[in-house]
């Protein structure tokens, strides 16, 4: 099965599974949009994200939000750190996380969210890199999620390039751009989605010879 079948198969699953709004969400999002409160948000849930079910935090993320004033400012959260993390550990118990979340607020807002804005723009994964608790992966993740065109080599994502035959992730998800016309963000988002509905034993993968091959 060649990699552009393979996609298009993955995408009416994932859109059959309720999933097309995250497509749709992905597909709109656009950097030169991004404003604190979006910034910070995004930068929140990649934090949660890492190392967890993306499903567990999606459950107590609303809540967390609560926590951090909707991610209103980051003047905001910085004045009222302590009183941020001391809430937040009430629903999710890691303090780590929750205070990288502070500490990226405040390098916001230490810089002022113009000026961070305009580094983010000119130099997207370099810009996100230098922030707290962002390594090389959670970096691109939250590059695609504020609209970069970019690819995350995440767990799931790696395992699917090998059995395409992709040296790379960015490799597979432009290659299937360029095939497909979605743009590389929605791509992964796609590959991403079906891998980790696969993975759940939500998606019955008999019909792939590809995915049979595991």
């Amino acid at each position: 099965m060649s990699s552009a079948v393979f996609y298009e198969t993955a995408k009416r699953v994932v859109i059959g599974l309720g999933y097309s709004h995250e497509i749709a969400w992905q597909a709109t999002q656009r950097p030169q949009d991004i404003d604190e409160t979006a910034f910070l948000r995004e930068a929140a849930w990649v934090v949660y994200c890492c190392g967890f079910r993306e499903a567990a935090v999606r459950r107590c993320f609303d809540f967390i939000s609560l926590c951090f004033y909707d991610w209103i400012s980051s003047d905001e959260i910085v004045a009222n750190r302590a009183r941020c993390v001391s809430a937040a550990m009430h629903v999710l118990g890691n303090r780590r996380k929750h205070e990288a979340v502070v500490r990226i607020a405040s390098r916001v807002g230490s810089e002022g969210f113009v000026c961070f804005r305009q580094n983010l723009l000119q130099s997207p994964v370099d810009t996100l890199r230098s922030l707290p608790f962002m390594g090389p992966v959670t970096a691109l993740h939250l590059a695609k999620n504020l609209g970069f065109d970019v690819a995350k080599p995440d767990r799931h994502l790696v395992r699917l390039g090998a059995l395409l035959g992709f040296d790379d992730v960015s490799q597979m998800c432009r290659t299937i751009a360029a095939e497909s016309g979605d743009p590389v963000r929605v791509v992964d988002l796609v590959l991403w989605r079906y891998m980790e509905r696969k993975t759940a034993g939500a998606i019955d993968c008999s019909h792939s010879s590809v995915v049979a091959q595991e």
